[in-house]
């Protein structure tokens, strides 16, 4: 990864993949392949994979064991180890393709989150890890550039830890390239590079993406700041993770995966795989007098007009693997009408000029319908690169407006970007009939595109994040509290707590049918056992202790109080069409900050016209129905609970006896 900063306290790697560099020297290309280093326990696969990691790092020299500490981890000739690339991802595909990767340019700023509170890291940023670990059994964690609090996110022992005492974690932590070097040299955390290697392996980090571990821990060890210990900590993680995946259980070709090659890259599954997923991806935002979709015979001449249209090498976002066939989304549309022309408006999408806007306009004059794509791509948001405004970037909304208002018919707006805007210019704009959100639809993104204007495909996306007004942008980067505080005008985050107006909210998505909802079963209480302390608040009026909320670690069976919320969705419309079902909870407002809502899980089903579809959707109370109080701890309020399904609500009580 290059060498810049992140917006969370680490990021989470998949299965992280170790692969065997070639070389050549004569040293065997494949552990304990040759028979005699089979006399070695680590060779032994009869023995468990902690043994063998354990008798593997006995065997190491102190040179040895820091030299596997670099995700450029170097080879022990002596033990028919080959050096490793501690690099590419799980991807079902190439990521990239050559012998290494160098890193140049220094971190410009690391972020820092001083305020975090115990209350928003329990029930904002730790939830997508620990659910991670746990449901997804993630073998990698990041630490990366930022600071939590003041701590470097690879020092924060806490943290670390609690990943692997409290939630299981059985892998390795890896910093982000050269992260470790920020502490100590950008963060000036540490004051020498010894005392930042200390603080990083005696945290919980395993292994450094870079060569800072490598050139310090050496000296860190001779200064006393370290025990050889800690490195056999690391490597024990290490060296089991590459255990796990049959790397030194001799030639890989003659395992589970050996036939894999180039001819299970871009097979016809995986390019549908790619469809599928621009499809289902595309959110309907605004469809004024069902405008779309539109009559394929119906259309002569189209114009697509923007400076995202006919860009190939952006439909990914960042760090992509490798497409097979891409196309633009301007050749996507192209394929599906008579005549297609194409102006960009604007050269680039940053749009600093308006020069290209009469001939976009005259492009857009001589078409039956027009579509504007316009958005985002990497030259305004990606790693370290944040955008300053959520407006359109540039002159592409005197662009999107000019198109608009010279069209004929009204125009189609189609958005890209992985981030929210504030489009509500177009919105209000009568000559704006449609607006779809495309994110970065991948290889696959122009026919997908082209289906679901022409109807081909019922779009069933829906927004995965809240799309604020610009006037969002005056709030405090630095102030990460997710909740509201009406006395310093401060209107929260995300759609849990966000006060605010919105553009879009967070799960909206429009279709080309209608859906209603209909609970078929979900229970009406909730009892709870008296065999726990529960919370209580001083009811002032009455002068008594009032129960309003029992620990959930003090509840003796959080599973048996698991339900299943039955539910059936219609399709009321004349186009069959998939369907997100979104399963809300509201809370008893119990104190200052209960979240508005929160997501229970969601479902996407497939309904055809006129039809109905059941589904059920398991809600586990102590997880779904719970919210984090100040301490950071949480808490099951009792009273009445509300499940919501679109507009239908569900009451139910929650009470002890």
């Amino acid at each position: 990864m290059s060498l810049q900063h992140r917006s969370l306290f680490f990021l989470l790697q998949l299965l992280t993949l170790l692969i065997p560099i070639s070389s050549s020297n004569p040293n065997p290309q494949f552990p304990c392949e040759p028979p005699y280093f089979n006399s070695y326990p680590f060779c032994n696969t009869s023995l468990s994979i902690t043994d063998r990691a354990q008798s593997l790092t006995s065997l190491l020299t102190l040179q040895e064991k820091i030299q596997q500490l670099s995700n450029n981890a170097s080879g022990i000739p002596r033990l028919g180890i080959p050096p490793y690339e501690w690099w590419s991802e799980s991807l079902h595909g190439v990521a990239s393709n050559g012998p290494g990767v160098s890193f140049n340019g220094i971190v410009k700023a690391a972020t820092s989150f001083p305020q975090v509170t115990k209350q928003d890291m329990e029930d904002t940023y730790e939830p997508p890890f620990r659910s991670c670990i746990q449901q997804g059994k993630a073998s990698c964690l990041m630490c990366s550039y930022n600071a939590i609090n003041g701590v470097p996110a690879c020092a924060r022992g806490d943290l670390l830890q609690k990943a692997r005492n409290e939630w299981g974690f059985k892998g390795y932590i890896t910093s982000d390239c050269d992260a470790v070097a920020t502490v100590q040299e950008y963060q000036n955390y540490t004051r020498i590079p010894e005392d930042a290697v200390a603080d990083v392996l005696k945290a919980g980090m395993d292994i450094n993406c870079g060569s800072y571990l490598v050139r310090h821990t050496q000296t860190t060890i001779e200064q006393g700041k370290l025990q050889e210990k800690d490195i056999d900590r690391a490597l024990l993680n290490l060296f089991s993770v590459q255990l796990r995946l049959g790397l030194f259980d001799g030639d890989p070709r003659k395992g589970q995966f050996g036939k894999l090659g180039q001819q299970e890259i871009c097979t016809s599954q995986h390019k549908m795989l790619a469809l599928e997923a621009a499809r289902q991806g595309i959110v309907l935002l605004k469809n004024k007098k069902k405008f779309l979709p539109l009559n394929r015979n119906a259309v002569s001449s189209l114009a697509i007009i923007g400076p995202m249209a006919n860009n190939i090498s952006n439909m990914g976002g960042g760090y992509t693997g490798v497409p097979c066939d891409p196309k633009s989304l301007f050749e996507g549309l192209q394929g599906y009408v008579k005549q297609a022309s194409y102006a960009s408006g604007c050269s680039d999408v940053p749009c600093d000029s308006d020069a290209g806007f009469n001939e976009a306009i005259l492009t857009a004059k001589k078409a039956d319908f027009v579509i504007v794509i316009a958005g985002l791509d990497l030259s305004q948001e990606t790693e370290d690169h944040d955008r300053v405004s959520l407006l359109l970037p540039g002159k592409q909304m005197a662009l999107v407006s000019s198109i608009a208002a010279a069209s004929e018919k009204p125009i189609i707006l189609v958005l890209t970007g992985g981030g929210p805007l504030d489009v509500s210019f177009a919105e209000g704009d009568l000559k704006i009939a449609s607006i779809l959100w495309v994110g970065y639809p991948g290889e696959a993104g122009g026919k997908a595109l082209a289906e679901v204007i022409f109807g081909d495909y019922n779009p069933g996306g829906r927004l995965p994040m809240t799309w604020y007004p610009e006037s969002f942008t005056r709030v405090p980067m630095n102030d990460m509290d997710m909740r509201a505080d009406p006395f310093r005008g401060y209107p929260g985050r995300t759609y849990r707590f966000y006060t605010g107006k919105r553009v879009y909210g967070f799960g909206q998505g429009l279709s080309y049918t209608d859906f209603t909802y209909k609970f078929l079963f979900a229970p009406r209480k909730l009892s709870l056992s008296k065999s726990f302390t529960g919370t209580s608040s001083k009811n002032i009026l009455h002068q008594r202790q009032v129960l309003d909320s029992v620990h959930v670690d003090e509840v003796t069976s959080c599973d048996s109080l698991r339900f299943y919320v039955h539910i059936s969705v219609t399709n009321v419309g004349d186009m069959d069409g998939s369907h997100v079902v979104l399963l809300f909870s509201r809370a008893p407002k119990i104190f200052q900050g209960t979240p508005e809502k929160q997501l229970i899980a969601f479902d996407r089903i497939h309904t055809s016209s006129y039809r109905s579809t059941k589904t059920s959707i398991l809600v586990d109370p102590c997880n779904h129905l719970s919210i984090a109080n100040e301490h950071g701890e949480r808490i099951l309020p009792l009273g009445d609970h509300v499940l919501t399904l679109g507009d239908l609500e569900h009451s139910l009580s929650v009470e002890t006896y």
